[in-house]
């Protein structure tokens, strides 16, 4: 063979190499995960349905997750911000009915029921241990609600023996009622929207729960309660994902930064809190 046609084959022969591992690279991916976004991403994650984020919450929380009255569906500022959230990792959002609260973190631990658990979880050391938690959504306080008439409106007044606190159980209210409040009976019930409506009955003296929701509750629900305290917590909510599927993170911090980036977030804020937060 000539020496200009042997370096021809040898270069045709190393073409075809670079051409087959190019086709490799492109057909690479788990089996058994999703891209984690549309865009170039490289992160996989596994799903419970496949296309669908499937989703623990207890919808008793307004204006950030319910059930509509009129169509029995998932509503709130939440659940608009897991459809964005989906839109851009291109799945689709699928809410399980509503859960109890303490029930979802053991629930998303234990993994095969749902992939998420959104209900307005603060993140907290103690629940680090136990799940992931992705970058927060939202800032949060705690609240002190009472009837509008009450005169035991602060702290010290009601930490006195015979006063019942209600609170959701589980929840970083039931914690800070348990710390600052210890005289008092700490009532832990289902859901907050029981703890109100024992309070507007007069069973409780007052409600303490995350501020965003009892200032929703009082201006749209319970008009004869008031917030009589806000107390600075400092608090953050994010979305919880088994330490199993580190990717499904990875994938909805992208999704939510995009949300951020682009004015999506403003607007639902705007739409569920007449504000941005």
């Amino acid at each position: 063979m000539k020496k200009n046609a042997r370096l021809a084959v040898v270069v045709a022969c190393a073409m075809t190499a670079l051409l087959a591992v190019a086709g490799l690279a492109g057909c690479s991916g788990s089996s058994t995960g999703s891209s984690a976004s549309s865009s170039a991403s490289t992160s996989s994650y596994t799903l419970v349905n496949a296309g669908k984020l499937t989703v623990e919450s207890d919808l008793a929380y307004p204006p950030l997750e319910s059930v509509n009255a009129q169509t029995s569906k998932p509503e709130g500022f939440t659940v608009d911000m897991l459809s964005a959230i989906c839109s851009k990792m291109g799945i689709e959002l699928n809410y399980l009915p509503a859960q109890k609260f303490d029930n979802i973190i053991p629930s998303i631990k234990q993994g095969g029921k749902a992939d998420v658990g959104a209900s307005s979880f603060t993140i907290t050391d103690a629940r680090k241990q136990e799940i992931d938690f992705t970058d927060s959504y939202m800032d949060s306080n705690q609240g002190i609600v009472t009837k509008a008439d009450s005169s035991a409106t602060t702290a010290d007044a009601l930490n006195v023996e015979g006063m019942k606190i209600a609170v959701q159980s589980g929840t970083t209210g039931e914690e800070w009622v348990q710390e600052n409040l210890p005289k008092a009976t700490c009532v832990p019930l289902d859901d907050t929207i029981g703890a109100m409506n024992g309070c507007e009955a007069g069973q409780y003296n007052a409600v303490v729960a995350d501020l965003p929701v009892m200032s929703y509750m009082c201006k749209n629900s319970y008009t004869d309660l008031k917030v009589a305290k806000e107390i600075p917590t400092g608090e953050q909510y994010g979305i919880v994902v088994s330490k199993d599927n580190p990717g499904l993170t990875a994938a909805i911090n992208k999704a939510l930064q995009e949300i951020k980036a682009d004015g999506t977030m403003d607007s639902l804020e705007k739409k569920w809190f007449g504000q941005t937060l």
